[in-house]
């Protein structure tokens, strides 16, 4: 189990990315468009870079729902190698099958 805080503190990084997404997306595009003033590009670099840094998706982490751990991802199930074979073996994943050869 990973620590409650790194947990917690991930939850609220989703809240702010959620809340600035618009903001930012308008902002990157504002910045990144070469047909404006250069003027302008660079006023919108600013507003970007005084917005606070866990609004940013890329600060997010991949942990699974069950344990919290953040190694070992698999997107698809949305938890990790670990907790996928023990709810896996015990039956609890729909379609999933444990192989042996």
């Amino acid at each position: 189990m990973a620590k409650k805080s790194s947990v917690q503190k991930n939850l609220n990084r989703a809240k702010l990315v959620a809340r600035y997404a618009d903001k930012r997306a308008r902002l990157k595009a504002i910045a990144n468009d070469k047909e404006l003033p250069i003027e302008e590009r660079f006023q919108a670099g600013l507003k970007l870079s005084e917005m606070p840094r866990n609004g940013a998706k890329i600060r997010l982490r991949n942990r699974c729902e069950v344990s919290g751990r953040p190694r070992g991802y698999y997107r698809k199930f949305k938890m990790s190698r670990i907790a996928l074979r023990e709810l896996g073996s015990a039956g609890q994943v729909p379609g999933l099958v444990k192989s042996s050869w």
